[in-house]
């Protein structure tokens, strides 16, 4: 009987290690560019709220043909305006960047994790609880948005195909004719 009970006790630590594993691999989110697919880590237990709302947007279609509409070199490149940002469906250049979704805004879940190139943050107005739908992918550190803005995730693979991102003009960045997100989905690590 002792047998029996070292062997369900076993069991049970194995499996705990299995659900550990589990739990921290995680979704995805994979980006098809033009030069190729972008694996982002998605991050719930830093920001679930915002992590939930991007795997949302994605299993309904809703970012893909979405612009990267500001695109500042040695910064980031910003999308995720699936207001007006489709490039196949209502994409207006001088109003991309100012909408979002139908889903509301979200509560600010700012972090201690670090802006750092391949770094993942939600786009927002001056209010911190207006995230919604726009995110940027960073392309250098940015220690000056530490604490400010949410984190969601990281690039796992496919930076290489973020770096080709058509650069926009100006210091805002604003992009003519640029690149989009062709098709975006939510997977597992």
């Amino acid at each position: 009987m002792k047998l029996f009970y070292l062997a369900f006790a076993g069991v049970l630590y194995l499996a705990s290690f299995a659900g550990d594993a589990f739990a921290q691999s995680g979704d995805t989110l994979t980006i098809q560019l033009k030069d190729g697919p972008v694996v982002i880590q998605l991050m719930p237990d830093v920001a679930p709220k915002h992590v939930a709302q991007i795997e949302a947007l994605a299993k309904k279609g809703a970012y893909d043909n979405v612009a990267f509409h500001r695109v500042i070199e040695g910064f980031m490149a910003q999308t995720g305006d699936v207001k007006f940002g489709n490039m196949e469906k209502g994409f207006d250049a001088s109003l991309a960047g100012t909408g979002g979704s139908d889903m509301p805004d979200l509560p600010a879940e700012f972090s201690k994790t670090p802006f750092v190139r391949g770094t993942v943050g939600m786009a927002r107005s001056q209010d911190p609880n207006s995230a919604n739908s726009q995110f940027f992918i960073m392309f250098a550190d940015g220690s000056f948005l530490n604490g400010q803005y949410t984190v969601v995730g990281k690039i796992v693979s496919g930076m290489e195909n973020v770096d080709k991102i058509k650069r926009g003009e100006g210091q805002n960045g604003e992009v003519s004719n640029p690149d989009r997100m062709i098709k975006v989905t939510v997977g597992k690590k």
